[in-house]
């Protein structure tokens, strides 16, 4: 595919002669160039956040692109390490919403705060949504200020938000209708015991309530706004009977919801007038889960597909856009093409490109003009040509299940007897694919053959799977990555002296773990956020609500989880670790690789620790990256050459 000059910002996007193979390490470890790219109602403005590297600023600045004059305006820049900004959406057509995080500490206790701003064209002015007037009203502040409920097509100059701190019940979550030119409100759904999230329907009326307390979750149903509610259905955290609204149909009797079906969760609509709440079978697949949400046409007035989470193509419903989808597959074959947004006529649309060689195209187009025209790349400097591919495979578990993985082998070299990374992936209900992953092209861009395996209890598999891995952390769950690491042994793949385990946040428990309970496996372990003391871990969740819901996931017995923790086999560790963590993590506190580092110090085991001075859980600052995959190459190149 032509790479051509970029329309969003003022970088050169060409694709540039790389005379060596090995790419920049900076190439894959600073944050991407371009995200967040998102389209104004009216289809002549895009917004989008841009990567900023000279001598004078770094971090990521926004950037709004009038796609008519081509010219460019930068309303607001942060050095994301005082905040970082999460998303960018358009109210109107003037007003830009930001949604930013930063951390903080309340009553003691870290915390991840959110905030959104209005960025307006026409004043040229960036403002906090909640107006320091209307803060007064709130009996505190509130520390999640970010939850839109609904915007209102026919006033965009409100919308609907859920926000705590707010009359009789200010513990739980209020929905109001804010005024995002001057920050006043008026309530429209008091808060409720226990509800934490609301959804309307499409006529912007408040209509599902979402209870939840300790691991039980309620899903409240009322007619309108205020009205006496009924509980549509009831049940238990991880249970198979769970059934998850998704949004309405333009009838608001007919709810979309999220439930099993043959063990595999699916699409489903239920009629809110059936006593039996009868659940009709809109969308399956035959061997995965369904993730991700309705997309919804406001031009038809009906859904018109589902965005299937970002490893498949959206599936559409509608021929009209059935036929637009098959049109972009065919214009950019090999490439799974995502439609993220649409202008309010339907003409005009985003489309993001992308595979596991492609770390990612954003075009713009315009179904008028016949146009479909490269306006970003994700990672300008990462030329697909010099990127390494990637295998599905599957490997059956010790007990016989079967495990899907993926394999990345270096170009131009056989894949036999390589230096090998295993790196599972972080959750860890999450899951790895076939898709672009930054880390594993580093990797393997300097050589090396990467695995990752989505282990039981990774996401997508279905009921079973998932209730798998309950409580295995370090059972089977552990087993599911030694035993990949076997398989590709046996296969001749990797050379069984030259493996490392490699991982972040639960990753780099798997890894730590790998290297304290298999001797002579691995010849090194790097952790990065990585949890080393699963009882500390799930203590530590006690002030939140979610606590009851962790000790569902992986346990309550204390002593037990101890001992399944890197921290308590410290002595078992013989090859050289990293440990990698930011001070101002809020997801894995920094102390887990601090008392690691501590103890395999004192046990004059071979250990490095690596602080990430205002570092947070996902490497959000460029720096840190840069830092991070720098102490991770020279460690490897120690370890397995």
């Amino acid at each position: 595919m032509k790479r051509i000059f970029s329309l969003l910002v003022t970088l050169w996007l060409c694709s540039a002669s790389v005379s060596a193979e090995q790419l920049p390490l900076e190439a894959f470890a600073s944050i991407p160039d371009v995200s967040h790219v998102t389209m104004s109602p009216n289809g002549k403005k895009i917004a989008s956040l841009v990567r900023l590297n000279t001598n004078e600023m770094k971090g990521s600045i926004i950037n709004i692109l009038d796609i008519d004059t081509r010219e460019s305006f930068y309303p607001l820049q942060t050095d994301n390490e005082k905040f970082v900004i999460l998303s960018l959406q358009w109210a109107s057509d003037d007003a830009l919403l930001i949604k930013a995080k930063f951390p903080a500490v309340r009553y003691g206790t870290p915390t991840t705060e959110t905030r959104l701003m209005k960025y307006s064209i026409s004043k040229n002015k960036t403002s906090s949504i909640i107006s320091s007037r209307s803060l007064k009203k709130f009996k505190w502040m509130p520390q999640i200020q970010s939850n839109i409920i609904d915007y209102l097509p026919n006033d965009k100059e409100k919308l609907l938000l859920g926000i705590s701190g707010l009359g009789n019940k200010p513990n739980f979550e209020s929905v109001i209708n804010i005024n995002l030119n001057n920050g006043a409100f008026r309530f429209v759904q008091p808060a409720e015991p226990n509800i934490q999230d609301w959804i309307t329907d499409r006529q912007h009326k408040v209509r599902i309530g979402i209870y939840h307390k300790g691991s039980q979750f309620r899903i409240y149903e009322q007619a309108d706004t205020g009205e006496d509610r009924r509980v549509l259905w009831e049940f238990e955290a991880f249970a198979k009977e769970q059934v998850w609204p998704m949004g309405f149909a333009q009838d608001p009797n007919i709810l979309y919801v999220k439930a099993y079906h043959d063990d595999l969760l699916a699409i489903f609509k239920v009629n809110l007038t059936d006593p039996k709440l009868t659940k009709e079978l809109v969308f399956s697949r035959e061997s995965y889960d369904v993730e991700g949400s309705l997309i919804y046409s406001s031009l038809k007035q009906r859904v018109i597909g589902i965005n299937d989470s970002d490893e498949s193509e959206y599936t559409f419903w509608d021929d009209e856009y059935v036929r637009l989808a098959n049109g972009l597959n065919k214009a950019l074959p090999d490439y799974r093409n995502y439609i993220t947004q649409f202008s309010d006529d339907e003409r005009r649309y985003i489309v993001y490109s992308t595979n596991a060689k492609e770390a990612g195209i954003y075009f713009f187009g315009d179904r008028d003009a016949g146009e479909l025209l490269p306006i970003a790349y994700r990672y300008k400097e990462l030329n697909p040509e010099l990127l390494a591919d990637t295998k599905t495979l599957t490997y059956k578990a010790r007990d016989g299940l079967e495990i899907e993985a993926f394999l990345t082998t270096p170009q131009n070299k056989e894949a036999k007897n390589l230096p090998t990374i295993i790196f599972p992936h972080g959750g860890p209900i999450s899951y790895d694919s076939n898709s672009f992953d930054y880390w594993t092209q580093f990797l393997a861009n300097r050589g090396y053959a990467v695995l990752r395996m989505n282990f039981r209890g990774s996401s997508g598999y279905g009921f079973d799977f998932m209730q798998a891995g309950l409580k295995s952390w370090g059972l089977d769950m552990q087993n599911d990555v030694e035993d990949g690491t076997r398989w590709l042994m046996e296969q001749g793949i990797s050379d069984p002296k030259k493996i490392c385990i490699v991982g972040a946040s639960y990753g780099g428990y798997a890894a730590l773990m790998g290297v304290a309970t298999t001797k002579d496996l691995y010849q090194c372990a790097v952790s990065v956020a990585g949890v080393t003391d699963v009882e500390y871990l799930v203590k530590s969740s006690r002030r939140y609500t979610n606590f009851e819901i962790v000790k569902k996931q992986i346990g309550d017995d204390y002593d037990a989880l101890y001992e399944r923790s890197p921290l308590s086999k410290a002595k078992d560790i013989h090859v050289p670790v990293l440990l990698i963590h930011g001070d101002k993590d809020r997801v894995v506190r920094v102390q887990h690789s601090e008392d690691m580092f501590d103890k395999l110090d004192d046990l004059k085991k071979p250990v490095e620790y690596i602080e990430l001075e205002n570092g947070d859980h996902y490497l959000s600052n460029n720096d840190h990256r840069i830092q991070t995959f720098i102490a991770i190459e020279k460690f490897l190149h120690q370890n397995l050459h």
